[in-house]
């Protein structure tokens, strides 16, 4: 989705719904966390070679020792400093939200606007509002302006940041592995109760895995079963998953994975997410989004933008229905907010194709047909 191309209610919502900054501090505490654990598992590990070779066992074996050993234990440092990179850019994204948050205009403000704007055109009966009119655009037109701006500088805040991020197989470049492993040109397992091949870590289990308690193939980070996953307790399903729109994966399918925590499904960003191309926070179907991963979303149905929608195609906030852009609308194609029916621009309108500005819940409008 271009950012460049939504209005100010729905860049301004994305920006102030959901977890903020929370989920990135978190992932920076852990990877600092990582770190210190790596670097002290290197500095224990090199202690405890340089010992046993320099006291309880001499010779050559143990010289052959040292020497296989020395490269594990600056994949271990390596490891730590790639860990403490990422420890850094997670809070460079950080910093970058926090700017872009402080830029953006309060969603309240644009909601005051606008309701300004329809209260000036109803009252317009004889033209004397034009110029307050023209005035309130110009400020809306101005408030779409700099949350676009603070948007590009996020994003390319975080485009730098992940810029700076190195592949954890990077380090595994120079790694002495068993006899067979030269001609297989691959990586053998590193760490401790590993089931498979080229996994790096702890009690992962299948091919290629990097962290701790993995299952499956080509997963980073923590408890994730399938492929191609990213983060902690990601699920991508066996092949013939059915998705949440009907939509059956056959055996020929390729899954994207998932990249966050907790999701299932395929090509998910974000975090409790079920489904297939869902970015945010527990969405349910397909091709809902929050805010680039780290905002909720809680959209239930098929290419939602926005916050607790249940349907398709809405953008913004509590819509019930299909292709509504706003907030609290129930029914189809609405464009505002608290709208019940179809087709209808403005505030508080009941009906069809009407455009103006209502109470909601009372029946009291000023609406006329478009």
């Amino acid at each position: 989705m271009n950012f460049m191309m939504l209005p100010p209610e729905i860049n301004s919502l994305r920006m102030y719904c959901g977890a903020g900054s929370g989920p990135m501090l978190e992932a920076a505490a852990g990877w600092s966390g990582l770190a210190e654990e790596l670097e002290a598992a290197a500095g224990s590990f090199s202690s405890v070679t340089s010992a046993l070779a320099c006291q309880a066992w001499q010779g050559p074996a143990a010289a052959a020792m040292a020497a296989a050993a020395a490269p594990y234990a600056g994949w271990l440092n390596a490891a730590s400093a790639q860990a403490a990179n990422a420890a850094g850019q997670a809070q460079a994204v950080v910093s970058a939200f926090e700017a872009a948050q402080a830029a953006m205009i309060h969603p309240l403000l644009v909601a005051a606007n606008r309701n300004t704007f329809v209260r000036l055109v109803m009252s317009n009966l004889f033209g004397f509002n034009a110029p307050a009119i023209a005035a309130a655009e110009f400020q809306y037109e101005e408030m779409w302006a700099q949350d676009v701006a603070a948007m590009v500088g996020y994003h390319g805040g975080v485009s730098a940041a992940a810029a700076q991020l190195a592949s954890p197989a990077q380090a595994l470049q120079n790694l002495p592995g068993l006899a067979a492993n030269a001609a297989a040109n691959a990586a053998a397992d590193l760490g401790f109760g590993n089931l498979g091949w080229d996994n790096v870590g702890f009690f992962n289990s299948g091919v290629g895995n990097f962290g701790i308690f993995n299952n499956g193939q080509h997963n980073v980070g923590a408890y994730n079963k399938g492929d191609n996953n990213v983060g902690v307790g990601n699920n991508t399903p066996d092949k013939g998953y059915c998705a949440p729109n009907g939509q059956r994966y056959d055996a020929k399918t390729t899954f994207d994975g998932n990249f966050g925590a907790g999701n299932f499904g395929h090509g998910n960003v974000g975090a409790f997410n079920n489904g297939v191309g869902n970015s945010g926070i527990g969405n349910v179907g397909d091709g809902n989004a929050g805010l680039l991963g780290f905002a909720s979303g809680w959209n239930t149905g098929n290419s939602n933008s926005g916050f607790l929608n249940i349907g398709s195609n809405d953008i913004g906030l509590s819509n019930y229905g299909n292709s509504n852009v706003g907030f609290n609308n129930q029914g189809n194609g609405n464009i505002g907010g608290f709208n019940l029916g179809d087709q209808n621009i403005g505030y508080g309108i009941t009906g069809d194709n009407m455009v103006g500005i209502g109470i909601p819940g009372t029946g009291v409008q000023f609406a006329f047909p478009r």
